[in-house]
């Protein structure tokens, strides 16, 4: 059993960073939200960005990026994204590759790539399991930095491994147990994501995070 009588909120147009040991079912919440388990409806208009990048070996950067726009068959909607899908490959570090395959880029790439693609469809609600996890620190941190920019006012739930990296980019963080899947209380960092790495007050609540996750049962 995944979860029992849990009960989420998340605050709309805000990004909650949900944090877990290996195996309490991070994952699962998260494909739950976005309909993808047996059963379940999608909890609104959402992007979802697995830890995959799913990229399709045949299509390039840019189209990889549309594949939504093109699968919907939207044409005006696709003429309208594809400026802005090349200004966030841009952003991505990915502006001189638009033509390259999948097959091209390294790892850290295509994980950028699949990063661009997410937040190309400018959906309200933004789901995603360990976006920077393949990154180099660097990249990551700018990533985390991008990401936080292009998600305000969007509902967000991000998934990580990383206490820091939740307390960057996070209005909320929660850390998950189980199984049966359970929450803890909210922790909201001060200031407005993304917050400085170097902040000491981030050091401490990240000490208060570990702990809590030493504590929270063993998968």
């Amino acid at each position: 059993m995944v979860a029992e009588r849990l009960t989420l909120a998340f605050s709309a147009g805000r990004t909650t960073c949900l944090l877990g040991r290996s195996g309490v079912g991070k994952t699962s919440l998260l494909r739950w939200l976005a309909g993808l388990l047996p059963g379940t409806q999608p909890i609104g208009r959402i992007a979802y960005m697995a830890q995959q990048d799913l990229l399709l070996p045949w299509l390039s950067v840019l189209d990889n990026v549309l594949l939504g726009y093109r699968l919907r068959e939207d044409a005006r909607a696709l003429r309208g994204a594809e400026p802005r899908a090349r200004k966030l490959l841009g952003d991505v570090g990915l502006g001189e590759r638009l033509g390259d395959l999948p097959a091209a880029l390294s790892g850290g790439m295509r994980q950028r790539a699949a990063l661009a693609r997410t937040l190309c469809e400018n959906r309200p609600i933004v789901l995603m399991d360990e976006p920077f996890a393949h990154l180099d620190a660097v990249t990551r941190l700018e990533l985390q930095d991008l990401s936080a920019r292009l998600l305000v006012g969007r509902t967000a739930v991000l998934v990580t491994h990383d206490p820091l990296e939740a307390l960057r980019v996070g209005h909320e963080v929660r850390v998950l147990s189980g199984p049966p899947l359970d929450a803890g209380p909210v922790l909201a960092p001060p200031g407005m994501p993304p917050r400085d790495p170097a902040d000491p007050v981030l050091f401490a609540l990240q000490a208060q995070l570990i702990a809590e996750l030493r504590g929270s049962a063993p998968p």
